[in-house]
C-alpha cells in the first residue's frame, strides 16, 4: 500500500486537487492539502495503536478520500457518480481494486449525514444504516479513519461519540470511546 500512496501523491490530478477549497464551515483549514497535513498529523498519533498495514490503509484513505471535491458537483448526495465521494472511489480504484478501501472512500461521509438527521430529529434512517453495516467489511479500518478524519479542527467530536456507540451496537470492533482524540 505505502507504493500506491506515493504514486497517488504524484499524480497530477491529485496535486491539482489538493491545491482547491476555502475555509468554511467544518474545514477552518481551507485547501484541500492542509486537510490532509493535518489528517496526517492525528494518524501519527494513533499509529503506536494500529498495525503497518493498517497505517498504510489509513494514509491512502486520508489522501484519496477528499483529493476531488474540485470536480464534484457540490452538495450532491454521496451516491450521486459526480460526489467527491464517487469521484474519489473512481480515482483509487485506477490503483487498487481493494472492494473495502472502495467502499471506504465512497461512504466515508455517511456517518455525519445519519448524525445530522439524528441531531435534528432524536432518530435517523436505520434502513441507510444497515447498508452501511452490511457493505463495510473492516469495521476498526473505518472507524479509525472516521475517527482521524472526525477530529480535525472544526468538527464536533460528539458526532464520532455517537456514531461509535451506534455502530458497537452490531458489529464488533475493537475502537470505542477511549480512541477519540
Amino acid at each position: 500500500m505505502k507504493d500506491i500512496v506515493e504514486q497517488i501523491i504524484s499524480d497530477p490530478r491529485y496535486l491539482k486537487n489538493i491545491e482547491y477549497g476555502e475555509p468554511r464551515s467544518g474545514h477552518p483549514e481551507g485547501k484541500v492539502k492542509y486537510h490532509i497535513a493535518e489528517l496526517e498529523e492525528i494518524l501519527e498519533r494513533f499509529a503506536p495503536r494500529i498495525s503497518e498495514e493498517q497505517y498504510w490503509k489509513l494514509k491512502f484513505l486520508i489522501h484519496v478520500h477528499d483529493a476531488f471535491k474540485a470536480n464534484a458537483i457540490p452538495n450532491s448526495r454521496i451516491e450521486n457518480p459526480n460526489s467527491h465521494a464517487s469521484l474519489a472511489k473512481k480515482f483509487a480504484s485506477e490503483f487498487t481494486d481493494d472492494a473495502d478501501l472502495l467502499n471506504m472512500l465512497q461512504f466515508h461521509d455517511v456517518n455525519f449525514a445519519l448524525w445530522k438527521e439524528y441531531a435534528a430529529t432524536g432518530s435517523y434512517d436505520l434502513e441507510r444504516l444497515s447498508r452501511l453495516l452490511d457493505t463495510i467489511v473492516d469495521w476498526d479500518l473505518f472507524l479509525i479513519f472516521l475517527l482521524i478524519d472526525g477530529s480535525s479542527v472544526g468538527k464536533d467530536p460528539e458526532k464520532l461519540r455517537w456514531f461509535v456507540a451506534e455502530v458497537r451496537k452490531h458489529k464488533k470492533t475493537m475502537v470505542d470511546e477511549s480512541w477519540i482524540v
